[in-house]
């Protein structure tokens, strides 16, 4: 089975009341279009997966981010192939996380975390991202 190396990128915030949320995105293609996932992509030949992530959120979303602490790398085996996703703690350096690739977006916080249709592979890491709220 073909394994595809992904980024993705936990990006928060925390808003005027203190309180944490995390940024989702919803697909607007392919086979799992309309599903939610945590926004980023594919590590090309050469990229660390830092300079991966940090490239894949200026070219989805216009949006210079930090990269953070590593969280967890999920193994994920879709029908058609395996993912090995790292995902990474972010935070927004400057830009205004604009939607070039994705249908749809939302900054979600421990209580609502689960409250959307989360891709497969990405529900995996909520547990984990829910103690960073």
């Amino acid at each position: 089975m073909k394994t595809i190396n992904v980024v993705a990128a936990v990006i928060i915030r925390t808003d005027s009341d203190g309180t944490k949320e995390v940024f989702a995105t919803q697909r607007g293609y392919g086979e799992y279009k309309d599903w939610w996932e945590f926004p980023g992509g594919k590590i090309e030949a050469g990229e660390s997966p830092e300079s991966a992530l940090a490239r894949e959120i200026r070219e989805e979303l216009a949006t210079e981010i930090s990269v953070g602490d590593y969280i967890d790398t999920i193994e994920y085996d879709y029908p058609a192939f395996h993912l090995s996703m790292r995902c990474y703690e972010c935070s927004i350096l400057s830009g205004k996380l604009e939607l070039l690739e994705h249908e749809n977006a939302c900054w979600l916080s421990k209580e609502t975390l689960k409250s959307v249709n989360w891709l497969p592979a990405d529900i995996t890491i909520l547990d984990k991202v829910e103690k960073l709220l």
